[in-house]
C-alpha cells in the first residue's frame, strides 16, 4: 500500500512538471513571437515653447514727492487717471511762499538802490581824487562800499530766485507721461520732502518691461547657441505673454536686456523684455507668464509614449538584431509634453518600439508588426 501511495506521487510530480514545462515553453514562445509597432528615427526639426513666471513693470515708475513742506489745499487727478509730463497733480498752499517772493523782490529793489547809491559816491570820489581834494583811503572806501552793495545785490537776487522756485514747488507736477497710482494723502494734510510715503506714483505704461529669471544653466546655453549674449539679444526671437487670466497678450515683445549678475540667493539670472501698451491693457505691478520659442533644427524626436523612466532616467527600447535593447538616452529639458528631443543614446537610423513597451523587458526578441512614420513638423505656409 505504501509502495503503490508513493508511485502515484511520483507519477502526478513528474506529470506536474512536464505541465508546467510546457506551458512556460508555450508561454516563452507565445512571448518571444509578439509583434510591436516600431519607428526608424530620421532627423527632423521641432518649434517648441517654455514658460517663465514674471512680474509686470511701466518703463518708469515714479515716486512724486514735494519738494517744500506744506498743508495740501487741492488734488487735481484721481487714482488711475492718464496724466501727461508737467500736469499739476497737486498743489500745496501758496500763501507763506507768495509772502517769501515778496519779501525777496523787495529785498532785490533795496539792494538796487543801494548799489546805485554806492556808484554814485564812487564816481563822485573819484573825481574829487583827481583833484586831491580826498586822500587815496577814501576812494577805496568809497569802491568797497560799491563792490558791498552789487554783493548784496547778487544775494537777495539769489534770495528772490530761491523764494520763486519754492513757488513754483507748490505746484507738484508730473515728470512723465503716465498713470496715477494711489492717492494716501487727503486735502488738509501735511507733506515734506521727508515723509517717507510719496503724494503718489506715475507709472509711464506706454510701453512696458517684463521680468523674468533664467537659471545659469540655460544662460550658458543662450551664450553657446549664439555666441555672446549681445548678439542672443539681437537674435533671439519674440516672446508672447500669457496673463494672470489664462489669456496670450496681443502684442508680443523682445528681450532687450540680461542681467550680467547671477543671484546668489536664486541661482537664476534676471531677463527684462519689453512690450508696447497702446492700449493701456497691461498694468504696472501685475503678473504674467513669458512664453519664449525654442527652434531646434536636425534633431532626433521619439514620442514619450515610447519611453520609460527609472530612477530620473529615460529609456527608450532600441531594436539590435530582432531584440530589445532597454537604452539610456538624454533629453532636452523643454518639451512640447507629447514627444522627446533626443540629445543622447539614440541617433538617426536607429530602430525603436513605439508601443506596448510595458510588456517589453531587457533583451526579449521581438518582431516587427508595422514601421510608424515620425511626425514632420509643420511648415511655414
Amino acid at each position: 500500500m505504501t509502495k503503490k501511495l508513493l508511485f502515484g506521487l511520483m507519477v502526478g510530480f513528474i506529470t506536474t512538471i512536464c505541465f508546467t514545462g510546457c506551458e512556460e515553453e508555450t508561454t516563452t514562445t507565445k512571448r518571444s513571437s509578439r509583434e510591436y509597432n516600431a519607428m526608424i528615427l530620421q532627423t527632423t526639426s521641432r518649434k517648441l515653447k517654455s514658460t517663465y513666471s514674471a512680474t509686470i513693470r511701466g518703463k518708469q515708475d515714479v515716486d512724486i514727492r514735494p519738494k517744500v513742506q506744506g498743508y495740501i489745499t487741492d488734488i487735481k487727478v484721481k487714482e488711475g487717471s492718464m496724466v501727461r509730463n508737467g500736469q499739476t497733480l497737486f498743489v500745496i498752499d501758496q500763501v507763506p511762499y507768495q509772502a517769501a517772493l515778496a519779501t525777496a523782490e523787495a529785498n532785490v529793489d533795496v539792494a538796487k538802490a543801494q548799489v546805485d547809491a554806492a556808484e554814485l559816491s564812487a564816481t563822485s570820489k573819484e573825481k574829487l581824487f583827481e583833484q586831491n581834494i580826498i586822500s587815496d583811503f577814501d576812494l577805496r572806501m568809497a569802491r568797497t562800499t560799491l563792490a558791498s552793495a552789487k554783493a548784496q545785490l547778487a544775494q537777495a537776487r539769489a534770495n528772490e530766485l530761491t523764494a520763486s522756485n519754492n513757488l513754483s514747488y507748490t505746484l507738484v507736477k508730473s515728470p512723465v507721461d503716465g498713470v496715477v497710482g494711489t492717492l494716501p494723502f487727503r486735502v488738509g494734510t501735511l507733506v515734506s520732502p521727508s515723509d517717507a510715503t510719496p503724494m503718489t506714483s506715475v507709472s509711464d505704461n506706454s510701453e512696458m518691461y517684463v521680468y523674468f529669471s533664467l537659471s545659469e544653466s540655460q544662460v550658458l546655453s543662450l551664450k553657446r547657441q549664439y555666441g555672446a549674449l549681445e548678439n542672443a539679444l539681437q537674435e533671439m526671437p519674440m516672446v508672447e505673454l500669457q496673463l494672470s487670466d489664462g489669456t496670450i497678450y496681443s502684442e508680443k515683445g523682445r528681450i532687450e536686456a540680461i542681467s550680467g549678475i547671477i543671484d546668489p540667493t536664486t541661482g537664476s539670472v534676471t531677463i527684462r523684455a519689453k512690450f508696447p501698451n497702446k492700449k493701456r491693457l497691461l498694468l504696472s505691478g501685475g503678473s504674467g507668464t513669458i512664453i519664449l520659442p525654442h527652434r531646434q533644427e536636425g534633431c532626433v524626436v521619439i514620442p514619450q509614449h515610447a519611453t520609460f523612466e527609472v530612477q530620473d532616467k529615460v529609456y527608450a527600447y532600441k531594436v539590435e538584431n530582432g531584440v530589445a535593447q532597454a537604452t539610456i538616452i538624454g533629453v532636452f529639458e523643454i518639451s512640447n509634453g507629447k514627444e522627446y528631443i533626443v540629445e543622447s543614446g539614440l541617433m538617426e537610423g536607429d530602430t525603436i518600439i513605439v508601443e506596448g513597451i510595458g510588456l517589453l523587458r531587457d533583451d526579449t526578441p521581438v518582431k516587427i508588426k508595422e514601421f510608424v512614420k515620425p511626425k514632420e513638423s509643420k511648415k511655414k505656409k
